[in-house]
């Protein structure tokens, strides 16, 4: 079989609910492996955030930030960060209306301000620990994504005053946010053309809103059975849930392995 290029989402897609790899998908990473084919993360996380999972399946090119940064074979293929002068603007704003702003580089993260209910009500869900709070954390640092902590009807005024910037939210009290025209699929794209891999050999899995672009993207595109109908409909195919083998039960359908 010719040598494909397989992006896999994290959250919801390689791991469950519970933030586990189903032992079926461990397995089916291995046998693409094996078969010679080329697996790549693709995620909202950053390069720090997903290395449990990359070194557990032996995956070692991402797409992080939602496509801000990319990296093949350690090799960094797509660098696209927030503008500095914005950033300033948007951190002063999110301060005076007490609202966390988690500012993220490859290396790690830190808070704009103390943890509040709304932050830890969002990393409770992702299981991710509070980070350390340093409001000057952003300056003099390339930042490729923000995490900003409030309730949906307060977006709204960001959304205004920063219209250029990407707002996708992942939880009531919580969204990222990207810089202009920033979408997992411009990452993908830089990823690609370094690969040197056909589109027609290209596939993807993905099950949340910061799929679509990558979903819409690719030649082929498969949602998770627990993705959202949105989700669903911009995939090509679409299969089990998560916790129910749907990363093997999608490659099987695909016929990129054997039953």
């Amino acid at each position: 079989m010719t040598k494909k290029l397989i992006f896999f989402d994290i959250d919801g897609t390689l791991v469950d609910h519970e933030k586990k790899i189903p032992p079926s998908t461990r397995l089916a990473v291995k046998q693409l492996q094996e078969a010679g084919h080329e697996l790549v993360i693709a995620t909202g996380r950053g390069p720090f955030m997903l290395k449990p999972v990359s070194e557990e399946l032996n995956i070692e090119s991402y797409v992080s930030f939602n496509g801000s940064y990319a990296v093949y074979k350690g090799e960094v293929v797509y660098s696209h960060p927030l503008d500095p002068g914005r950033l300033a603007e948007l951190a002063e704003i999110t301060l005076k209306n007490k609202h966390p702003l988690v500012y993220m580089t490859p290396e790690g993260m830190r808070s704009s301000t103390h943890q509040t209910a709304y932050e830890e009500d969002a990393n409770e869900a992702l299981r991710m620990r509070l980070p350390p709070m340093d409001p000057e954390y952003y300056m003099g640092k390339e930042i490729y994504q923000c995490l900003l902590y409030c309730k949906e009807e307060d977006e709204s005024c960001y959304k205004e005053n920063f219209s250029e910037l990407g707002f996708i939210r992942w939880h009531m009290f919580g969204s990222d946010i990207l810089p202009p025209g920033g979408s997992k699929a411009k990452g993908i794209q830089a990823l690609i053309e370094r690969a040197g891999v056909r589109s027609e050999e290209v596939y993807a899995f993905g099950d949340g809103i910061n799929d679509l672009e990558m979903l819409q993207y690719v030649c082929h595109s498969v949602a998770m059975g627990n993705a959202s109908d949105e989700v669903k409909q911009a995939a090509r195919y679409v299969t089990k849930d998560v916790t129910d083998d749907g990363i093997m039960y999608g490659l099987r359908m695909l016929g990129l392995l054997k039953e």
